[in-house]
């Protein structure tokens, strides 16, 4: 009997004991009610596994039905793409070079410290001294090349040992190679002539020189001509120079081959000579050397503030004494150069002089410098210096009312005027040489006599111009 039915009955049984027919459709309506949801849920269960059924055993036919016949299949080869036997394999990235500019103040320490290359490889490249002195005497606008490995070590450098030499050196783990590389260097000569109108700098530069060797002209002079207080509107100058290129680029300034001054009348020359020894030195056309044992000026390129007087009143004291010296003015740090070979007998403060030096250069002659800002370093009383040699900088300690350099020249401990007292002369060249110094500047005499005719030739015809042509 159904499971509906028999509820049914069953509440058929249980109603006949009620009291009331009302009570017993309620009973059979709730009981019917209950098992008729109960029967839904039964029926749409069994249609549900029905249906999966027949889907499941449906699709095997009509797979079979959509099979092709192999003859109606086309074979095609599968293209696989070819497999490089090492395209898994990174090739490590080759070392470039990276070119380093020097700045001024920089350090190779500072350098390779900007580039993250540690102080091992460092002290590897320096090993050698010769590398060592070309590496500590960099200068700004100097060139480096450092090539990097891809983990940042360094494989290489590359530099200037000087002008014609550059020097690679390669690291690996055990040893530094090196390679030397020659680079062809040339020295062109050029030639200019130049008219003092305002000053020698603006003549040189009218003359085509650079600034450099408008400097090294003065330094060639500086012991006939005060170029602060004795040149005059008028002066000429013929010159011969030199300047190093390579490449195609000039590398830096030569030297004064051979020169011509005229100065308030008086013709001084300079020509530039090699001794045995391999030094070279600048000798007039007879064979005299320039260099004078004392220099008049030793603070280059400044101006005389105060001369040598025996009665001055003194800016800070304010009463007339004696101004036993030449006073140069000059920015302070300007280096101050010994006047000529000797050795130093006081170095110290001493009262109005403020820091003070005195070099006795023979039996003779001595000369004092005063006001220093701060001395030369490496050096003390006893020591021996050359002439040139920087012993201080221009300050103004003591009784000093702006930055300058007092500079007294002394005879046997008299002071006398640095302007006027007559310097002792070197001796000329010895009759063995001087043969040989004749032939070798005969050439640059007779070039400079050729610049200095057309200069007259060109003024005679009317010209103005200052300017010289190679």
């Amino acid at each position: 009997m159904p499971t509906c039915q028999k509820a049914t009955a069953n509440m058929i049984e249980e109603g006949r004991g009620d009291n009331t027919a009302t009570s017993w459709r309620q009973n059979v309506w709730r009981v019917t009610h209950k098992h008729l949801r109960h029967d839904r849920r039964l029926l749409w269960s069994a249609c549900t596994v029905v249906a999966c059924t027949v889907a499941i055993t449906m699709l095997p036919a009509r797979a079979d039905n959509v099979r092709l016949d192999p003859a109606d299949m086309i074979s095609m080869p599968l293209l696989v793409p070819h497999q490089d036997a090492h395209a898994h394999v990174v090739a490590p990235q080759a070392p470039v070079w990276k070119t380093v500019t020097v700045e001024s103040g920089q350090t190779l320490s500072q350098i390779f410290d900007s580039l993250g290359l540690g102080y091992t490889a460092l002290n590897r490249i320096i090993a050698k001294p010769e590398d060592a002195k070309a590496m500590r005497q960099l200068h700004p606008g100097d060139e480096l090349g450092f090539r990097i490995n891809s983990d940042g070590s360094l494989n290489a450098i590359r530099f200037d040992r000087n002008a014609d030499t550059r020097v690679v050196l390669m690291l690996d783990e055990d040893q530094v190679q090196e390679q030397i590389v020659q680079r062809k260097v040339e020295r062109r000569v050029h030639a200019g002539q130049g008219s003092i109108k305002s000053s020698l700098f603006a003549a040189g530069t009218d003359a085509g020189m650079s600034e450099a060797m408008v400097i090294e002209l003065a330094e060639v002079f500086k012991y006939d001509i005060d170029f602060i207080k004795d040149l005059r509107k008028g002066d000429h100058f013929s010159v011969i120079y030199d300047e190093v290129w390579r490449d195609g680029e000039k590398l830096y300034p030569g030297q004064i081959l051979g020169a011509e001054f005229y100065n308030r009348g008086h013709r001084y020359t300079a020509y530039r000579f090699k001794m045995p020894d391999g030094s070279f030195t600048y000798y007039d056309e007879d064979g005299r050397p320039l260099q004078r044992a004392l220099m008049r000026t030793p603070v280059k390129f400044s101006r005389i503030s105060s001369v040598f007087r025996l009665h001055r009143k003194h800016p800070i004291l304010g009463y007339t004494r004696a101004h036993k010296g030449v006073d140069y003015a000059a920015p302070r740090d300007t280096p101050i150069h010994a006047a000529g070979n000797g050795r130093i007998t006081f170095r110290g403060h001493a009262r109005g002089y403020g820091n003070f030096i005195v070099i006795k250069h023979n039996d003779k002659y001595s000369t004092a410098y005063g006001h220093m800002h701060r001395f030369a370093k490496g050096e003390h009383v006893g020591s021996h210096v050359r002439q040139g040699q920087v012993i201080g900088y221009v300050g103004m300690t003591g009784l000093a009312t702006g930055p300058h350099l007092h500079y007294e020249v002394r005879v046997r401990g008299h002071q006398v005027n640095p302007l006027t007292v007559t310097m002792p002369k070197p001796e000329p060249l010895p009759d063995s040489l001087l043969a040989t110094f004749k032939v070798s500047i005969a050439d640059r005499v007779a070039h400079l006599k050729t610049i200095d005719g057309n200069r007259l030739a060109w003024l005679a015809g009317g010209g103005t111009s200052t300017a010289g042509s190679d």
